[in-house]
Formats: C-alpha cells, sequence, structure tokens
C-alpha cells in the first residue's frame, strides 16, 4: 500500500490549527465527495484507489477495500532519484501506457512531497491535550504530466522539497489519476535520504 494523508483546514476554526493542513486537501475531498455522492465532507475519510470511501476508522471496510484494490490492474509508475540537495531533486518518472483497457481518455500524474512520520499537539478541540501521531502526511502536489490513452510518460521532473524541510523524513509519491478525483490507475513510493 502507498499512503498519503492529506489533512483538511476546515477544523482550523476549533482554537487549534493543524500545522499539516492545507485548503487544496479540503478541495480535493470535496471533488471525492461529489464523485461519490455525498452529502456532505467528514473526517476521518479513507479513499482507496479513488474507487471507494468510507469511514477511516472502520477496519473491515479498510481490509475490503484493500483486497478488493489488489484485484484491479496498474499501470506501471517507477521513481529514480537522479541528484539531489536541501532544496530540491531531480528524480527519473517511468509510467506504463494508458491503455483501452483502463476506459479513461486521459489521466493525470502528479507526485506528492510527504513527510514519513509526523507529530503534532493538539491545544484543543476534542483531541486537546493529545499528541497525534502521522504517517506520510503530505507537504505539496503537483501535476507533473498528463497521459493521453495509449501513451506512457518517460520524463525527468524537478521537485522542489521547500525550505526547513525534514530531509530524512520524507518520501515522494507519484500516481496517476483521472481527473477530477477519479481512479487512482498506478503509484509509485521513493524514499528520500537528502544530505
Amino acid at each position: 500500500m502507498i499512503v498519503l494523508s492529506e489533512h483538511v483546514d476546515y477544523w482550523n476554526h476549533i482554537g487549534w490549527k493543524d500545522p499539516y493542513s492545507a485548503h487544496l486537501y479540503s478541495e480535493r475531498q470535496s471533488l471525492y465527495g461529489k464523485r461519490f455522492g455525498l452529502d456532505s465532507v467528514y473526517t476521518p475519510q479513507m479513499v482507496v484507489d479513488g474507487s471507494s470511501e468510507f469511514v477511516g476508522s472502520n477496519p473491515a471496510l479498510a481490509d475490503e477495500a484493500f483486497a478488493n484494490a489488489l484485484t484491479v490492474p496498474k499501470i506501471s509508475v517507477h521513481l529514480s532519484l537522479l541528484s539531489a540537495d536541501a532544496s530540491g531533486v531531480q528524480v527519473h518518472l517511468d509510467t506504463g501506457a494508458l491503455g483501452p483497457s483502463f476506459g479513461a481518455r486521459e489521466a493525470e500524474v502528479q507526485i506528492a512531497v510527504a513527510l514519513s512520520r509526523a507529530e503534532s499537539q493538539v491545544s484543543s478541540g476534542e483531541n486537546a491535550g493529545h499528541r497525534l501521531t502521522h504517517v506520510s502526511v503530505v507537504r505539496s502536489l503537483t501535476k507533473v504530466g498528463i497521459l493521453k490513452r495509449g501513451q506512457g510518460l518517460s520524463q525527468d521532473v524537478h521537485v522542489n522539497l521547500g525550505s526547513g524541510s525534514e530531509s530524512q523524513n520524507l518520501r515522494l509519491i507519484a500516481f496517476v489519476q483521472e481527473p477530477q478525483q477519479g481512479r487512482v490507475l498506478g503509484a509509485a513510493l521513493l524514499p528520500l535520504r537528502v544530505n
């Protein structure tokens, strides 16, 4: 499994601001909500391969969604590190072709920079006084290309890591997804150890 934790910002009004939240992730969740026909968005929500959604604290539904996802063919995605320094990395990205069997005319290729591990001390709200631990917290998300039906992608990509990033605690995730928060058709993970 390749995990992305996208922290929404709509809970920031309760007196404590999630340091990992961003409005972009709230917008992405809203698009999923529309796609799945939900009356409203909620947390904790888990979305698997852009194909199913459920309350993220339900292990039975998670196991079922993971098992289903394993049966679905994926586009191959590969990331390899070319060079790295404190400000960014140069990677090579390869994807397989978007074949007709996927039923999509095009798909977006995105790269996420994520903290492998993170913690936050909650000062207010229902989790006040708790120290929360997080996995694969997305810090940036960038569209780097578009696949058209019958085509793959092979290109070098520069990824900005941002100032003050925790260089020994990062991972890159490349994924292919149908537009408007559609199905995730393939993904790859590259742990980073930038000196």
